[in-house]
């Protein structure tokens, strides 16, 4: 929090000129400070030359750690089918789990759901806990984080694993603010640190252009969650066993005004683009809505799934959902078509881990061909309607 000392304020206005969010006002000679403007950036504790106002930190925070033990992964799941990045969390969680010599853990979550248990034990859960309730069959914020956050509470897993998906970045932020702990969204890499045993989350920052790796030392659980794609799951293996725990929770008093009204299909993809073989995306180079005509020519052509770049997207030449991406989709196919995109880091980050990168562009110092296993320089209006002829 930010503090100003009364007694040392002269209401000199350096500080009032040196914050860039007009939070500061001077009154009765006493400078005010706006919480709701203020970004705690303090820019004025270093303009005030009286030392008059403070930011206070919270002090160094100490944990029981030998209390936390396990690593756990949310199973997500819908209509009773369990989302695929789970599996790809549980091959990574196991990796964790074996580092930590702990146990990996799936929590599941729904309404007669209790078939799926034995899904994530074949692909490496040494336990599940599940809650089956009515009023988990149909996904809303606060009975989900009540649910993970009182279990977390009873049993104390030191890591929380979850997808980075629609349901994932709904709810988990409220789990971690409700158990006091930090959360690390988005993360493409995830390991042990050797020396201290915290774990050490690695994600895109300012804009894609660094890999930052994070740390919660101070608080328990460490808790991240992670996109699909970007981690490989385990073979399923049918003989595995573990171990099925039956938690009850209290539901029934819930102060949530929100309602489950239907979940509405989005009808614009043919194919599932996080799981589709084949993506061919376009962007900017395209220059007008109309060109993804062609664009779907082909993909019908390969059975592909079709894929945009954020300029395609913003440009409302085609919905979000397509989008590729840091803001958008991660994906992995076996093969990605880059069409008139240039191959901005942030495109990049969301399609690099393809298995053969295919890119057509005029530019030939476009990024994108930093990547691509096979480069086509050229006009992509006279190269894929050649390609649709062929085929």
């Amino acid at each position: 929090m930010i503090e100003v000392i009364k007694e040392k304020c002269t209401g000199c206005e350096l500080c009032l000129k040196a914050c860039a969010y007009d939070a500061i006002k001077i009154i009765d000679d006493i400078a005010e400070i706006d919480m709701d403007k203020c970004t705690l950036c303090g820019a004025c504790v270093s303009a005030c030359p009286f030392d008059a106002i403070m930011i206070r930190k919270f002090g160094h925070h100490e944990v029981d750690r030998s209390k936390y033990n396990g690593v756990w992964v949310f199973a997500e799941q819908k209509n009773k089918k369990i989302a695929p990045v789970v599996f790809e969390l549980l091959g990574k969680g196991k990796e964790l789990a074996e580092n930590k010599e702990t146990e990996l853990t799936a929590v599941l979550l729904g309404s007669n759901i209790e078939d799926l248990s034995q899904e994530l034990i074949h692909y490496g859960a040494d336990k599940v806990i599940l809650v089956d309730s009515p009023k988990l069959k149909n996904f809303l914020d606060i009975p989900y984080s009540k649910a993970l956050a009182e279990l977390s509470r009873k049993y104390k897993p030191e890591i929380i694993l979850s997808g980075a998906s629609v349901m994932g970045r709904s709810f988990i932020p409220r789990v971690a603010v409700e158990l006091q702990t930090g959360l690390t969204a988005d993360c493409t890499g995830l390991e042990i640190d050797p020396d201290e045993g915290n774990l050490l989350q690695t994600r895109p920052a300012f804009g894609g252009n660094i890999m930052a790796t994070i740390e919660t030392p101070n608080h328990l659980p460490q808790m991240a969650t992670v996109r699909h794609k970007v981690m490989d799951p385990l073979e399923k293996d049918p003989s595995r066993e573990g171990k099925v725990v039956k938690e009850s929770i209290d539901l029934s008093e819930l102060n949530d005004d929100s309602k489950y009204l239907e979940f509405a299909k989005d009808d614009t993809q043919e194919v599932n683009l996080t799981e589709a073989d084949i993506v061919i995306s376009a962007g900017r180079g395209i220059k007008k809505p109309e060109n993804f005509d062609l664009i779907e020519k082909l993909a019908h052509k390969l059975d592909a799934a079709i894929g945009a770049s954020r300029a395609a997207v913003d440009a409302g030449w085609i919905p979000y959902s397509h989008q590729v991406g840091q803001t958008g989709k991660t994906i992995k196919p076996k093969i990605y078509l880059a069409i008139g995109i240039s191959g901005a880091i942030q495109h990049l980050a969301g399609m690099q881990s393809s298995d053969y990168i295919i890119a057509i562009n005029k530019n030939s110092d476009a990024p994108i061909f930093d990547v691509a296993d096979l480069g086509l320089v050229g006009d992509l209006f006279e190269i894929i309607p050649e390609f649709i002829k062929k085929m």
